[in-house]
């Protein structure tokens, strides 16, 4: 059933709030170019990504709606240059509604994508405001909604559903819309998980980032007793890691995310020069308890020390799991500072667990946690490696070995940085 329209505000058909919704966003997102000609607003209209459903509008159908929009005071007619005087397009939508800054942004994104969770809000409205958590998106909707004319409304959470979505009521909402098969099906899919994975940052990264700490801190001693022998029945990683430490070629290695030692350990034993990082403080401890001949010490696996006391880099970067709380977003900046961090000709080596979900873990090794694992979409890794300008690239994905690892899929990455 189609969401309720209040009478007192603008009741807009779906052509017009993809029309509305676009002029907003590309307001924000690219100013220079604002207001759009005709060519320029028909390309936001029908993107392929960040829109619900994705659309194939031609021209007389916008220029239609920005007649209807232009007589009802929403939308302006800009004539910009000389001669011809090119016809450009803008919205007032904002103006009329008196919306703020956070207000413009959450009714945006739900112009263009439909009703959406506040986890999802907050991910998606990042390059139109930056929400501090999802308290304050909370807390915008809540100003939205108890307006004397309501401009959202909170839907009935579903079963299957973590959290309840909301709408705009500024013109019927397909509030049944589910996923379906084909194209627009995966389509759905794929958004719903990425959206999954943006949601880890709901509260913000330095409150997602105590949460793993937290976690890790309290589990560190089950953690290091149950996978300390793990590599023992892990043929595929013990090769990768010996190929690492035979690139590296006597340069130091740094195990970027090290846990309680014991991939730096072999590596160490296949001949590296190896350095063990760490953010959580106590699974640092026991690294240092259980391999005293190696060095490790508590750092952010994306602002690595140098090795030693001068300028030198790294001949290689092991990130053995080390990026499975990340947002798929922080995967690019993330590589592209651990390949900073390189020397020329320098490797990077990673394993992630690959997937559609991101799981909430609420016990670790017999310890009250809570964290979520992200299941990290292959071709963003991948795109995430080549945007960090690292070249010869080669990658592996394997299953779960039965009863020796969590059910997950990995993805094995190994990359150098050019001369």
């Amino acid at each position: 059933m189609p969401g309720d329209v209040t009478d007192d505000l603008p009741n807009l058909d779906a052509i017009e709030q993809r029309v509305v919704g676009s002029l907003l966003e590309k307001e924000v997102t690219v100013p220079a170019t604002y207001p759009l000609t005709l060519n320029a607003l028909r390309t936001a209209c029908n993107q392929s990504s960040s829109r619900e459903p994705v659309l194939d509008l031609d021209d007389g159908t916008i220029v239609q709606a920005i007649d209807r929009l232009k007589a009802r005071g929403l939308a302006r007619i800009v004539y910009a240059g000389t001669g011809a005087r090119a016809v450009k397009y803008r919205q007032v939508l904002d103006e009329v509604l008196d919306l703020e800054a956070d207000e413009r942004a959450l009714l945006t994104v739900l112009l263009l994508r439909g009703p959406q969770a506040p986890g999802e809000l907050k991910a998606r409205t990042d390059r139109l405001h930056s929400f501090g958590d999802r308290a304050e998106v909370e807390a915008c909707l809540g100003r939205l909604r108890d307006r004397d004319a309501p401009l959202v409304r909170e839907l009935e959470r579903r079963p299957g559903q973590q959290d309840a979505r909301w709408i705009h009521l500024l013109g019927p909402v397909d509030v049944e819309a589910a996923p379906s098969g084909g194209a627009a099906g995966g389509a759905r899919a794929a958004a719903a998980a990425e959206a999954a994975r943006e949601a880890v940052l709901a509260e913000g990264p330095q409150a997602r980032d105590r949460r793993v700490v937290d976690a890790y801190d309290a589990a560190a001693g089950g953690y290091a007793e149950a996978l300390l022998g793990e590599l023992d029945a892990k043929a595929f990683d013990r090769w990768l890691l010996e190929r690492v430490a035979a690139l590296a070629d006597g340069a130091p290695v740094a195990d970027a995310g090290c846990g309680p030692g014991h991939v730096g350990a072999f590596l160490a034993m296949a001949g590296a020069e190896v350095t063990g990082f760490d953010l959580s403080p106590a699974m640092v401890a026991e690294a240092r308890r259980r391999f005293p001949e190696l060095p490790f010490e508590v750092a952010d696996l994306t602002d690595l020390p140098a090795p030693g006391d001068g300028p030198e880099l790294w001949g290689a970067i092991a990130a053995w799991y080390s990026l499975v709380h990340l947002a798929g977003s922080e995967l690019a900046p993330a590589l592209h500072l651990l390949a900073t961090r390189l020397r020329p000709g320098g490797w990077l080596a990673l394993a992630v667990h690959v997937g559609d979900e991101v799981r909430r873990v609420t016990e670790l090794f017999g310890v009250a946690v809570e964290v979520d694992f992200v299941l990290h979409d292959q071709a963003q890794v991948l795109a995430a490696v080549a945007a960090a300008g690292l070249t010869d690239v080669e990658w592996y994905r394997r299953g779960p070995l039965a009863g020796a690892e969590v059910d997950t899929e990995r993805l094995y990455v190994l990359a150098r940085r050019g001369p």
